[in-house]
C-alpha cells in the first residue's frame, strides 16, 4: 500500500466552506454527495437493480448518505472497512402549523430538535433552511442564508434573578423567534414566503422539514489562530472528514485492500430510531446487496461481514479549563492533541482493546498521535451509533472522533489541526 494521501491546513480551511454550506442534514448529504461525484463516485437508486462493476458509488436518503469504493478484483466476500458518522445537530425546528405570534411580533412556532445549550440560541441571527416537499411528489432545498429570526432575551431589568438563580427558560414560552411585526399573523405565511426566496410556484409546497441556523460563518480564532469556532461540528466536522478520505482513497491510484464505505447517518441525537438512522436496515441492505451485486450468497455476506470493521466518528468532549473536575482526572483529551478513541466499559461506546490496537496501528501509519476519552465515573456516559451498528449488523466497531468544547451549542469549538489529523487516520483505516 502507498503513503496515506495526507491532509493539512487547507483541509480544516475547506471544512470551514463545508460548515457553512451545510446548515441542515439535507444540505451536507448533497454536499458530501458533489465532492464524491468530483472524485468519480455515481449516485445509485435504490428502486434501481444494482450491478457488481468497480468504482464508487452512494446512495442518499433524507438526510443520510452511504458510499462505497469497489476496488479492482473485489470478491463477494471481501470485508468493508466504514467510517460511520451522523448529520444531523440539535436546534430549533418548524412546527407543522408555524405561524404564530403576540402583542405585534410575528413569530415561528419552534420544537426542540435533540438536547441543544438552549441559551446559546439567544440573541442569534438566525438563517432557515431545510427541505420543501412539493405537490408532484419531488423535493427542494432551501436556504434562507440570511438574518431572518431571532430569539430575544428578556432584559435583566425584568428578571432581577438571573444574575443570582442563573437563566431558567421555559422551552415552549421562551424559545419562539420573532421574524417581523404585525397582528395580521395568518396560516401560510412562511411557507408562502419560503415559494418565492426558492422560486416555487405559490400553493406548490405540501410537506416541509425546516431548521433554524445561526447565520455567524466559522471563524479562526485566538492569537495564532489555534482554534475554530462553528456551527454543527458535531457531527459535519467527522462527515467532511470521511467524505475526503473516502475520495482519497479512491483517487489515490492504489487499490485498496477492503472496500471502503463512508455511512453518515440522520437522527444520532435523537436516538437513530428512523428509516435514516443507524438503527434502521439502511447500512445493512446497502452492503449486503453491493455482496449479491458481485454475485455473492449469504455466505459471501456473513464473510464480509465478519472481516469488517467500523470507525463511528462523532466529537467528543476536550478538557475545559474552567471545569476540569468535570473529566476523568487521568484522561484530559486536548484540542489540536489528535483524535480521541472514546472508550466505556458499559458499551456506551463499542471499543474494546482490540479495537484501541487496530485504531492505533492506522494512527501509526498516518503518523497521527491520538488520545484516550473515559467519563468521570460519577457523570453519565454519552453515547453514539457505534454501539447500535455493533449490535444491528454484529460488524466490529470502535469509538473515536476529536475533541472539542461547546458541545451542543448552536457554535462549538475545536483545534485548526484537529480536522486534518481525523481525517488522515481516517485514510490510513480506510486503506487497511
Amino acid at each position: 500500500m502507498s503513503e496515506s494521501p495526507r491532509f493539512d491546513r487547507g483541509h480544516t480551511d475547506d471544512l470551514m466552506t463545508f460548515l457553512a454550506a451545510s446548515p441542515t442534514p439535507y444540505h451536507a448529504v448533497a454536499n458530501s454527495a458533489e465532492r464524491l461525484e468530483k472524485a468519480g463516485f455515481r449516485q445509485v437508486a435504490e428502486t434501481d437493480a444494482w450491478d457488481g462493476t468497480t468504482g464508487g458509488r452512494y446512495v442518499l436518503r433524507g438526510g443520510a448518505i452511504i458510499a462505497w469504493y469497489v476496488p479492482e478484483g473485489a470478491a463477494p466476500h471481501t470485508p468493508f472497512r466504514i467510517v460511520g458518522a451522523h448529520t444531523d445537530s440539535p436546534n430549533l425546528r418548524v412546527k407543522p402549523r408555524p405561524d404564530t405570534g403576540a402583542h405585534g411580533f410575528r413569530q415561528v412556532a419552534v420544537e426542540i430538535y435533540g438536547g441543544p445549550l438552549v441559551n446559546s440560541w439567544l440573541d442569534r441571527d438566525l438563517g432557515l433552511a431545510g427541505r420543501l416537499s412539493l405537490r408532484d411528489g419531488s423535493t427542494r432545498l432551501v436556504d434562507v442564508h440570511r438574518p431572518l429570526l431571532r430569539v430575544p432575551q428578556l432584559a435583566i431589568h425584568l428578571d432581577r434573578s438571573v444574575s443570582s438563580d442563573g437563566l431558567k427558560l421555559d422551552k415552549q414560552r421562551h424559545l419562539q423567534p420573532i421574524w417581523g411585526l404585525g397582528d395580521d399573523v395568518r396560516d401560510g405565511d412562511l411557507i408562502a414566503f419560503l415559494e418565492q426566496e426558492a422560486g416555487l410556484p405559490a400553493g406548490s409546497v405540501t410537506g416541509w422539514d425546516l431548521m433554524t441556523y445561526a447565520v455567524e460563518p466559522p471563524a479562526y480564532l485566538g492569537r495564532d489562530q489555534e482554534l475554530l469556532a462553528g456551527p454543527r461540528m458535531d457531527n459535519l466536522l467527522s462527515v467532511h472528514a470521511g467524505t475526503a478520505a473516502l475520495a482519497a482513497v479512491a483517487t489515490s491510484g492504489t487499490e485498496p485492500a477492503h472496500i471502503p464505505v463512508l455511512a453518515a447517518f440522520d437522527h444520532e441525537e435523537t436516538g437513530s430510531q428512523s428509516d435514516t438512522g443507524a438503527d434502521g436496515p439502511l447500512l445493512g441492505t446497502v452492503l449486503e446487496r453491493s455482496v449479491l451485486a458481485r454475485g455473492g450468497s449469504y455466505e459471501d455476506r456473513a464473510r464480509a461481514f465478519a472481516g469488517t470493521v467500523c470507525l463511528s466518528s462523532d466529537t467528543g468532549h476536550a478538557v475545559h479549563p474552567n471545569y476540569a473536575e468535570r473529566h476523568d482526572p487521568t484522561h484530559h483529551p486536548r484540542v489540536n492533541g489528535g483524535p480521541i478513541l472514546k472508550v466505556n466499559v458499559n458499551n456506551r461506546y463499542a471499543t474494546d482493546g482490540s479495537g484501541r490496537a487496530l485504531f492505533a496501528a492506522a494512527c501509526e501509519r498516518a503518523g497521527v498521535p491520538f488520545q484516550t476519552f473515559v467519563s468521570n465515573n460519577s457523570m453519565p456516559c454519552g453515547t453514539t451509533i457505534g454501539p447500535i451498528t455493533a449490535a444491528r449488523h454484529g460488524i466490529r466497531t470502535v469509538d473515536i472522533g476529536a475533541a472539542i468544547l461547546s458541545m451542543h451549542s448552536a457554535r462549538e469549538l475545536c483545534g485548526t489541526d484537529d480536522p486534518f489529523l481525523l481525517a488522515n487516520a481516517l485514510v490510513a483505516f480506510l486503506e487497511g
